[in-house]
């Protein structure tokens, strides 16, 4: 068994730490000697829901005091007080607690609210008895009073898919109450830990101690733990008829969460002649694709793709206050760094196209090259999505040879969004099982600021600027870390991995606040169908999760020659430095999930790129 430590943290301010964070379920796990080491960064895994009103506006929710026990399937139940955004005491929880069931510690469902009493309440504890097949639940009010009662089911969740808003009965009360309350006491209870042992936690508000199996414990490591190489690996022999042929065998690096990746070897062939048969002993070292960060400062959004044998990489252009956008070309990906920019596009090439050049992405949809990105013909609430093809047998870098950009129309041939009223952005495109589709970012303003929804719909590979389907709300910002500072889910993209497809997304507002989580989906479900979605309770990149990068976000993928997937993001070099762009590595969990915080140091080290074989040349 394995000592688990919950716990929520001390806000530190609104730039480092926000209290959207704060008040959230962490978690840590007891190491070999004996001291408490923080998972995600020592960031929130569990947050709480938002609650919807009548016209779709939000109610940010927070919690604190959160509890772990074991439910009577097996699986874990999570009991917390739930709060207002700032952690501060909610009316609509008054005398309830917010529940929610996990697998494994770290997927959540939410449930809903449980009523256990009639006042504020601050602390709570519960356990499954066996015998009365019932969930005892103890609870602090705020006059630190101790009640006991009984319940024998939780809130279904019914109402509550996974990553969707709290609605209905769980906004202000619950149908599910506890019975046989008495009062115990006034005496608080006592958390069974040793002080010492979390002394060297940021910021942490002791919640709980618990026990928990070794199995569970080494998946939460692996999932909540950047990995780092801790092997290399080569076959002892192998055959080849070229160095080009050689090239192709990759070496295999393996990872401290037991998972691998392929690598790049470059061989000193010196002592080889390929055109003689015979066996040869010869050394390599691992090789990697180098982008320190940042490749690009001040360009925002950025995005990279291969087109006809070259690399392209366009970005917003911050520099300019988004008036301009320009696409660097390249015949290697790394080439891109240092390429020459060429403009293809400004506020004054078009007379209804003002500025606010946004989140430029390429697509290739039936094999012609198209370009997706937002604009406006002056203010900020004209703000659209529009397309540009490339003209047949047409250079990217080439102004002249892309099209004039189009706004992307519903399926009836009207605006997508209705003008100085809702605004739309950050349009992606993909293509799944057969068809394909894109996502965006919509926000209403008038009559009402509803905060940035992600949206999906078929297109129409055809004509492109049509949607072959209505728009369908796939994603709020329900949760603290996506409406930190502003209510925003925007900059989707798609990656396709196993069985699965995920849809990486940025949330919050464009400074520190900036994060990445995703949507995952199975392949063979319909994608039009929210229900079917699966949204991460937690953020996977933010400001903490690489050293010196600061509200990172607005990601696209592309794949390399040697069959790796590359991360384009921005971040900030600093607290107050401005929005660049960075390229990493995507590696791949223990699930096959995204993991983005992966940095170049832990991904390939120094003292692990020697590799040695027998090539036989035949």
């Amino acid at each position: 068994m394995k000592k688990l430590f919950v716990y929520t943290r001390e806000p530190i301010d609104n730039v480092l730490y926000d209290p959207r964070l704060a008040y959230s379920c962490h978690l840590a796990l007891e190491d070999a000697n004996g001291k408490f080491v923080a998972l995600n960064h020592n960031s929130g895994v569990l947050f709480a829901l938002a609650t919807e009103n009548e016209d779709g506006s939000l109610n940010p929710k927070c919690l604190k005091a959160p509890y772990i026990f074991k439910l009577k399937n097996g699986e874990y139940g999570v009991m917390a007080v739930r709060t207002g955004a700032e952690g501060e005491e909610e009316a609509a929880s008054k005398g309830a607690v917010v529940c929610f069931k996990s697998p494994d510690l770290i997927r959540y469902k939410e449930l809903g609210l449980l009523t256990v009493g009639t006042e504020i309440v601050e602390k709570v504890t519960c356990v499954y008895n066996e015998e009365e097949d019932a969930y005892i639940v103890r609870f602090q009010d705020y006059t630190n009073k101790w009640f006991e009662g009984k319940c024998k089911d939780l809130p279904d969740g019914k109402s509550l898919g996974e990553g969707t808003l709290a609605k209905g009965q769980f906004q202000n009360d619950s149908s599910i109450a506890l019975y046989d309350v008495k009062f115990i006491g006034s005496e608080s209870k006592k958390l069974e830990m040793d002080a010492s042992s979390i002394d060297t936690i940021e910021g942490a508000v002791a919640s709980q101690v618990l026990k928990i199996p070794e199995k569970v414990a080494d998946r939460l490591m692996k999932k909540l733990m950047p990995p780092e190489q801790v092997g290399i690996s080569f076959p002892k022999k192998v055959s080849a008829k070229s160095e080009e042929e050689l090239s192709k065998i990759y070496a295999v690096a393996k990872y401290s969460d037991s998972t691998t990746a392929n690598k790049k070897v470059e061989w000193d062939l010196s002592e080889v002649d390929f055109t003689k048969k015979g066996e040869y002993s010869i050394t390599g070292k691992v090789v990697q694709k180098d982008f320190v960060f940042p490749i690009a400062l001040n360009r925002a959004d950025p995005c990279i793709t291969k087109w006809n044998g070259k690399w392209y990489f366009i970005a917003t252009h911050d520099a300019d206050h988004e008036h301009t956008m320009y696409i660097r070309e390249s015949d290697t990906m790394e080439g891109l760094k240092e390429a020459k920019e060429h403009l293809i596009l400004d506020s004054d090439t078009y007379e209804d196209i003002g500025g606010l050049l946004w989140a430029p992405e390429f697509h290739v949809i039936e094999g012609r090259l198209y370009l997706f990105h937002a604009c406006t013909p002056g203010e900020f609430f004209y703000e659209e999505s529009r397309i540009r093809v490339l003209k047949e047998g047409g250079n990217p870098i080439c102004k002249e040879d892309w099209s004039k950009p189009e706004k992307i129309l519903r399926k009836d041939g009207t605006p997508l969004c209705e003008e100085g009223k809702v605004i739309s952005l950050d349009m992606t495109c993909f293509f799944h099982e057969g068809d394909y589709y894109v996502i965006w970012s919509q926000r209403q303003f008038l009559p009402k600021d509803l905060g940035a929804w992600l949206y999906i719909a078929k297109l129409d590979p055809k004509n492109p600027r049509m949607l072959l389907t209505d728009p369908i709300v796939l994603s709020k910002p329900d949760y603290g870390w996506a409406n930190n500072h502003t209510f925003v889910d925007e900059g989707p993209f798609a990656l396709d991995r196993g069985d699965k497809l995920y849809i990486t997304f940025s949330a919050a507002a464009v400074d520190t606040s900036y994060v990445v989580s995703y949507l995952e989906i199975e392949k063979g479900k319909d994608l039009l169908n929210p229900a079917n979605w699966r949204k991460n309770n937690y953020p996977i990149l933010t400001s903490r999760s690489v050293p010196g990068e600061f509200g990172t976000g607005h990601n696209a993928y592309v794949e390399d020659e040697d069959g790796n997937i590359w991360n384009t993001y921005h971040a900030r070099p600093g607290v107050d430095g401005v929005r660049s762009s960075g390229v990493r590595r995507v590696h791949f969990d223990i699930d096959d999930a995204p993991v983005l915080d992966l940095t170049a140091q832990m991904d390939l080290k120094e003292e692990l790129r020697n590799v040695q074989t027998v090539l036989v040349v035949d």
